[in-house]
């Protein structure tokens, strides 16, 4: 399938419409669209939030009758079924398009390439595959979610060179510079939730809330309490609720959490260790789509070691502390290099003084 260099621009354009979705769509994809006709756009559109139009009806609405005839250039394949809004597929067919370049096919069991059906039915030309790989980026998190029944889970973490995340005594703040922990409230500000553990709440009392970059919505905060140990003066339980992870049967601060608006999710546990992929499958139920972890060595660990971390966001300092630090995961000890999880390096940049590590499960 060879596609024109106008082709290739309105999808460039209709991503960059998306990713202005970056931070507000959750639960729903990232979506763009552009309408091309006679080689000058016509309509544009994105989605903002879930319950909204769709980016196709706002390209559409922007067109007017401007769309007959056009091409319709979107991120994702246009819906098929009735949700919170009618199907794009049959706005598009209705409005006269004359040809449809989709990214890539909804990886929702509801759509999964009916809606390019329909339209092909409709005697529209459709094409599909369009800077895919792109826009798979842009919805990781959603076809994680919809392909593998959890969301995709981003570890964050910052350390020093030598792997060292606080000093022996606890101290943290602040082993990377400002640039770098801005750059980490923008990768909190586009996920669906944000989760820690007990260990890092007793330790550090974070807020985990969104405070250094532009964000209409704070993402869910999560707490993995398996004994519900939770300080009720913790900065985390002020604000707006949170979801507690817990395998607690204590009936009165589980009534107490409860009554302040917190939700409960009872989960099963082995020895102190609730059922992390459990864990997943359950927020996923939830439909959330990215969750991003800041957490301490304990859970790090114990969510590598349960195959449930995707993608490693570092942020390294240059610094060099020594053994008696902390550190960022804490695992068995290994006998052979085999054993060892391997990662792929995606990105390696700076940001401000410190270098910006992603990596990805192989």
């Amino acid at each position: 399938m060879t596609f024109s260099t106008n082709d290739h621009a309105a999808m460039a354009r209709a991503l960059a419409l998306a990713e202005r979705g970056l931070n507000s769509t959750t639960p729903n994809p990232r979506v763009g669209c552009v309408l091309l006709r006679d080689g000058q756009i016509v309509g544009e559109g994105w989605h903002r939030r879930a319950g909204e139009p769709h980016a196709e009806v706002l390209a559409l609405a922007a067109a007017a009758d401007a769309a007959r005839g056009a091409t319709a250039y979107v991120t994702l394949e246009p819906c098929s079924h009735f949700g919170r809004t009618p199907p794009c597929a049959d706005a598009l067919d209705k409005a006269g398009i004359a040809r449809v370049v989709a990214a890539m096919q909804d990886p929702n069991p509801r759509v999964a390439g009916s809606g390019l059906a329909r339209l092909r039915a409709a005697g529209i030309e459709v094409e599909c595959g369009l800077m895919m790989e792109e826009a798979r980026e842009l919805n990781i998190g959603f076809v994680s979610r919809m392909t593998r029944n959890r969301p995709w889970v981003r570890l964050k973490a910052a350390a020093t060179l030598d792997g060292k995340t606080a000093l022996e005594n606890g101290a943290s703040q602040w082993i990377t510079g400002p640039v770098a922990r801005a750059d980490g409230h923008r990768w909190r500000a586009r996920a669906c939730a944000i989760l820690t553990g007990i260990g890092t709440v007793k330790a550090d009392d974070p807020q985990l809330t969104v405070r250094d970059a532009p964000c209409e919505r704070q993402p869910l905060r999560i707490l993995v309490d398996a004994k519900l140990e939770v300080p009720p003066a913790a900065r985390i339980l002020q604000g707006a609720p949170i979801l507690i992870a817990t395998a607690s049967t204590d009936a009165p601060r589980l009534r107490a959490l409860a009554a302040s608006g917190h939700r409960i999710l009872s989960l099963p546990a082995t020895g102190d260790r609730i059922d992390l992929p459990f864990l997943l499958r359950e927020l996923a139920a939830l439909e959330l789509n990215e969750i991003h972890i800041e957490a301490g060595a304990g859970l790090n660990g114990a969510l590598l070691a349960a195959g449930c971390v995707d993608e490693l966001l570092l942020y390294l300092a240059p610094k060099i502390v020594g053994n008696a630090a902390r550190g960022m995961f804490d695992l068995p000890a290994l006998t052979a290099l085999d054993g060892a999880a391997r990662f792929r390096i995606r990105e390696c940049t700076m940001a401000g003084e410190d270098v910006r590590v992603i990596a990805r499960m192989t």
